[in-house]
């Protein structure tokens, strides 16, 4: 990513193997994370996701997070994205959003959806900057350590 310290970020599909390396971020992301098992459940058939990694070099590397997308008949819902903390603020959410983007349509998708809570708005601010708009609002979705808070539904048109 970097040119001048010739640092690469790269994308690899996730398998179940990446699972477990990716639950210390997946965890560390959100303060009601997926379990693993529920982790697990959206790896392959109709679900695609990648993690990005830095690499230095030396060959040197490290996670810096991933997506989870799930893809039915030229929709593709965003369903997970997460930036291990220690990174965020340096554009790889930018990254891996623009990633899911360009997999989702690969794959044939026409449609893009996404859910975030209303407290996130760094994360709205992202999507909004990549052409998403709400669309609607889920009445408490998400929990919290103190009861529920709203989701927004975001969606784009691609071509």
């Amino acid at each position: 990513m970097n040119a001048e310290n010739n640092i690469k970020l790269s994308y690899q599909p996730i398998t179940q193997d990446d699972v477990i390396q990716l639950m210390p971020i997946e965890n560390a992301c959100h303060t009601h994370p997926w379990t693993e098992k529920l982790f697990r459940s959206c790896v392959g058939g109709r679900y695609f996701g990648e993690y990005a990694q830095l690499t230095d070099s030396k060959g040197n590397q490290k996670l810096v997070g991933f997506y989870i997308g799930e893809y039915i008949l030229g929709e593709a819902t965003l369903m997970n994205i997460c930036v291990n903390p220690i990174e965020q603020g340096q554009g790889f959410g930018n990254a891996l959003l623009t990633q899911f983007i360009t997999q989702a349509k690969n794959l044939g998708g026409e449609q893009l959806w996404l859910d975030v809570r209303t407290s996130n708005t760094a994360a709205i601010m992202l999507y909004i900057n990549h052409g998403f708009t709400e669309i609607s609002r889920r009445t408490g979705y998400y929990p919290t350590a103190t009861g529920y808070e709203d989701s927004i539904v975001m969606g784009k048109k691609i071509s």
